[in-house]
């Protein structure tokens, strides 16, 4: 079994650590994990609101009270959800394109503003939201206005500016990508504006990147030419590769696959959840969106900590519970009293390398099958219609049950799946941890023993 069990680790070793670990460590990557973790505020809030909206329709006697009262302001409290989750995509711009050119700054070692980088990516990514075509021989801007489409200008509308959702993130930062590194390239090889050291640092900084955002500029103005000339654009091309990753991530199997490889990360000591959720961050924005317009898409919000990974990575909920007040060990009993409270909010680090789950052969079977057990009751229980799927974002930490009530927009149900997600996991964990448990307590007793 040991063997097995070291040949397993050196497999996820070669083909996991390796590769993800590079991967995390690419400038890039580290700049799309911190527009993630930046927008939460913005996604809670926004969510908060639109919550508020739906409540009626999870319980229906407080419709009577929402049609004098809260209704007749909808459009006033609902503009801290178009600010907010309707234009994430900006603040998805701003905060690569500020952490990029920061990273860029750090270790390229040249004179790059952070400030100036969200801003030209900024510039560069607005230059891609007018919708335009080209007919009778001339660039024209799209003007559409019926009961499907209202398009003004270029700008479709629909509770704000559509192009600026959550459908253009990764549009943001492909541009906030190509307009960044078009400004670092300027400063490497001295293609700015050099002012005499009397003139202030903010005037300076400004002029030094005066001829980046001029080739920016032109640079967007030839792929977008070239892009609608061959009768599509960028938008529309991101939207293949997006489609279908959001195709692959809302089946079963696409969904066991991820939990797979995020655990499995774990496993050999990478933070599996930070590493696989940034990149799917905009998929389930964008698709708890689409609940919230009637859509019915399991992985969409805080799917991840409502349901899963209840008690964090390895859904350790249950078996935490159980090692405080059940463990024969000395040792797993005080872990499990010193976790249990941070595992209500979904904190697990201290279970994770302290008893050790991560290289442990002993729980690395549960720690992989209790949250896609979780994950598979939690998924087709949406898709059966049996729970309202996630509409509102949630913060990661909320406690279990309450979490899922709050993500579904109020319904109870969603508490309930939330607690059977966490037995199910519990009963996962329960012979894999009770055999642990008594291989410890024979040997810190044969240890007493020896000691005597």
């Amino acid at each position: 079994m040991d063997d097995t069990n070291n040949k397993m680790f050196q497999f996820l070793n070669n083909h996991l650590m390796g590769p993800m670990g590079k991967l995390a460590q690419f400038r890039i990557v580290r700049a799309v994990m911190a527009a993630g973790m930046a927008t939460i505020p913005f996604t809670i809030v926004g969510s908060m609101f639109l919550i508020v909206s739906v409540l009626p329709q999870s319980f229906p006697a407080l419709a009577g009270f929402f049609a004098v009262s809260f209704d007749k302001i909808t459009p006033l409290y609902m503009l801290a959800n178009t600010a907010t989750m309707g234009i994430l995509s900006l603040y998805f711009c701003l905060v690569f394109g500020y952490e990029y050119t920061k990273i860029q700054a750090q270790e390229e070692k040249i004179e790059v503003n952070p400030l100036n980088g969200a801003l030209i990516s900024m510039m560069a990514f607005f230059m891609c939201l007018p919708e335009l075509v080209f007919k009778d021989g001339a660039m024209t801007l799209i003007n559409v206005f019926n009961k499907n489409a209202k398009i003004i200008d270029g700008w479709e509308m629909g509770g704000g500016v559509t192009r600026l959702g959550t459908t253009g993130i990764f549009t943001a930062i492909i541009m906030s990508i190509i307009a960044v590194k078009i400004y670092a390239t300027c400063v490497k090889r001295n293609w700015t504006i050099k002012m005499p050291e009397t003139v202030p640092a903010g005037v300076a900084r400004s002029f030094t990147a005066l001829i980046p955002t001029a080739l920016i500029a032109l640079t967007v103005i030839v792929i977008n030419g070239l892009l609608i000339l061959m009768g599509t654009d960028i938008y529309k091309i991101v939207a293949i590769p997006f489609g279908f990753v959001t195709n692959l991530t809302n089946t079963w199997i696409g969904l066991l696959v991820v939990y797979f490889i995020m655990h499995a990360l774990w496993l050999v000591g990478i933070h599996g959840a930070t590493i696989v959720t940034s990149f799917l961050t905009p998929i389930v924005l964008s698709n708890m969106v689409s609940n919230a317009k009637g859509a019915n898409i399991p992985f969409a919000g805080e799917f991840n900590n409502c349901f899963v990974t209840i008690g964090g990575s390895g859904a350790t909920l249950g078996m935490v519970v159980f090692i405080a007040f059940f463990a024969k060990s000395a040792q797993l009993g005080a872990l499990g009293k010193a976790s249990i409270v941070p595992a209500f909010f979904n904190i697990n680090e201290p279970i994770l390398f302290g008893m050790p789950v991560v290289y442990n052969p002993y729980t690395a079977i549960p720690f992989f099958l209790a949250p896609m057990s979780s994950m598979s009751v939690a998924y087709f229980a949406i898709k059966f219609h049996m729970v309202n799927p996630p509409i509102a974002q949630v913060a990661w930490p909320t406690p279990v049950g309450l979490s899922g009530f709050l993500g579904s927009g109020g319904d109870w149900r969603a508490a309930v799946l939330a607690v059977v997600c966490a037995l199910i996991a519990f009963v996962i964990w329960f012979p894999f941890i009770k055999f642990y448990d008594n291989k410890l307590f024979v040997q810190e007793q044969s240890g007493t023993v020896q000691a005597d």
